[in-house]
């Protein structure tokens, strides 16, 4: 059996992807997994030991369709569902099976023009994943979500006093409306006698600095790892401080304890950590008339005042990050 799955971007939707890959692999041992994403996320799953191919796709989908045709793939799961993948299985041959996950769009356009989001449906994204693959019959085994760094990866030792038993925190995010503010991060770090890691993009190397210089308890480290860097800081951290983002995904893959602060989206998009609720906390600013703004984000709040993070408690906050450490140290 061939199977193909298709899932382009981003970062922590295709860790999302990962326990679908696992359980498909796992229970048809036989089958090979094929997974078709764009160049540039090719890293996150070249080293998955449950897929035997990937497909790059790099500029317009009519460049992967040649590749993809040249298999017989007897199922497509897609778990994209948008323009470019409907697209793509056209040109696939009429015996492909396929299945595509409920993306929910009209329920969260709902929601953001409304803010109610009774309108979502109580379902976290993985589990809308499974359903994708219902047909093959595949059953989640409940262990959660996969990161595989390369093997023997290393990367250069963090300076002395930031070595161990310290909390990543990751500052970074696609749209600004989903970073907490940097004032509000210096604020957060002089109330917390932990020792942070900040970790991000180049981009992000600017803020990193300014929370640095105004807080001896943090090393900033942005810019200066590849991806699989960051993620192995994340794996050796003690607990993830982090936004609505792609690094919370990875490190819910590591089984870290998550503290996750939540800007103009909200965790009933279905996007929270994939943990056991005791793992992580939701820090969120509940019923504002402006929230959620967009199922996505903006690079500025659309209304100026961004309450959804500047009303954010930064007393509450650390101390979750300090019971989390507590409870982290007591439970090893």
């Amino acid at each position: 059996m061939k199977i193909l799955i298709l899932r382009f971007s981003s970062i922590g939707d295709i860790v999302l992807t990962t326990p679908v890959v696992r359980c498909i692999k796992k229970q048809y041992p036989e089958a090979e997994i094929h997974y078709c994403t764009k160049k540039s996320y090719v890293s996150l799953l070249e080293h998955n030991p449950y897929i035997s191919k990937i497909i790059p796709l790099e500029g317009k989908v009519k460049h992967v369709i040649r590749e993809i045709r040249k298999t017989d793939y007897d199922f497509v799961i897609d778990l994209h569902n948008n323009l470019r993948t409907l697209i793509l299985k056209a040109f696939l041959p009429l015996s492909a099976k396929t299945k595509a996950f409920p993306k929910i769009n009209l329920r969260k356009l709902l929601a953001v023009r409304f803010k109610k989001i009774s309108f979502l449906p109580d379902v976290h994204i993985v589990e809308r994943y499974f359903s994708a693959a219902s047909r093959l019959g595949i059953v989640n085994d409940g262990e959660g979500l996969d990161y595989f760094l390369p093997e023997g990866f290393e990367i250069t030792p963090l300076q002395a006093g930031f070595q161990e038993n310290y909390v990543a925190l990751a500052i970074g995010a696609q749209f600004a409306t989903k970073q907490f503010p940097v004032h509000k991060i210096i604020e957060l770090c002089r109330k917390s006698p932990q020792r942070f890691v900040i970790i991000g993009g180049p981009e992000d190397k600017a803020r990193g600095e300014e929370i640095a210089s105004a807080c001896p308890n943090t090393l900033n480290v942005c810019g200066e790892y590849s991806l699989h860097g960051s993620a192995l800081l994340v794996k050796n951290a003690a607990a993830l401080v982090t936004n609505d983002t792609g690094m919370m995904h990875i490190g819910a893959a590591f089984n870290k304890k998550i503290i996750s602060i939540w800007g103009n989206t909200v965790p009933e998009f279905g996007m929270y950590p994939y943990l056991p609720k005791d793992e992580f906390s939701i820090h969120e600013i509940k019923g504002l008339y402006c929230r959620p703004c967009s199922k996505i984000g903006y690079q500025a709040c659309p209304l100026g005042h961004f309450d959804c993070m500047e009303k954010q408690n930064t007393d509450e906050i650390a101390r979750d990050i300090d019971e989390k450490m507590r409870s982290g140290l007591f439970s090893g």
